[in-house]
């Protein structure tokens, strides 16, 4: 993959995520975290070789097979991406509102999320006024609200205390028990290790693993 005509980001790239797994992205900044993200969640296209997503070939699909495909996936986004002229509690459902559902049959879900992402006092509030952790944490609810097959987070836990990024993590795998594949990309060292989950490092658009990650206090 590359950018207009420089030179490759990422390089003989080779992963397959079985469905219902859970990983997490580890590398230094710069070496092509987002850009393998983006792939996947069909943010960008890539320049050579095949990305297949729930059995398609991506190259083949149409603009609407794609739209199709996005809307099996959720997304954590560094820069949150909330539109400031819905409310939270809208900005939360909007993926739920975008498949088709009438906010009765979704309402006292978002409520129930909210109160578990510490925002249960925010439900009215305008984002503009929430600070970049509770950003955050709207972003978050926002992308597993709909339980997608695919969740892909970059960072979901960068500007919340350790405290809440716990309480995130526990989140993401609940939601993985249901059957969701998540990907995370993190430089919390900590989190990972303590997960358990199977690490995927890149390094120079190069990447290795899966490895099981080391729990504090193992050699």
């Amino acid at each position: 993959m590359r950018y207009s005509h420089g030179p490759d980001v990422l390089h003989d790239i080779n992963l397959n995520l079985s469905p219902g797994s859970f990983h997490f992205l580890t590398g230094p900044s710069g070496a092509g975290k987002s850009s393998l993200l983006k792939l996947i969640y069909l943010a960008q296209n890539g320049s050579k070789g095949q990305v297949q997503l729930f059995g398609q070939d991506v190259a083949h699909c149409s603009r609407r097979d794609k739209a199709l495909l996005r809307r099996r996936i959720g997304v954590v986004f560094q820069e949150f991406r909330l539109l400031e002229h819905l409310s939270v509690f809208e900005n939360i459902a909007l993926p739920l509102r975008a498949a088709g559902e009438k906010r009765e049959s979704y309402e006292e879900d978002v409520v129930e999320l909210l109160s578990w992402v510490g925002l249960g006092d925010a439900i009215n509030k305008n984002p503009r006024t929430l600070s970049g952790g509770e950003k955050q944490r709207v972003a978050i609810a926002r992308a597993v609200v709909g339980k997608p097959e695919l969740l892909i987070a970059d960072e979901p836990t960068g500007n919340v205390d350790p405290e809440m990024g716990i309480r995130l993590m526990r989140l993401f795998v609940e939601l993985n028990r249901l059957g969701s594949t998540v990907l995370i990309a993190s430089h919390d060292l900590q989190l990972v290790r303590a997960s358990g989950a199977p690490v995927l490092t890149i390094n120079d658009g190069r990447l290795s693993g899966p490895k099981p990650a080391r729990r504090p206090g193992r050699s």
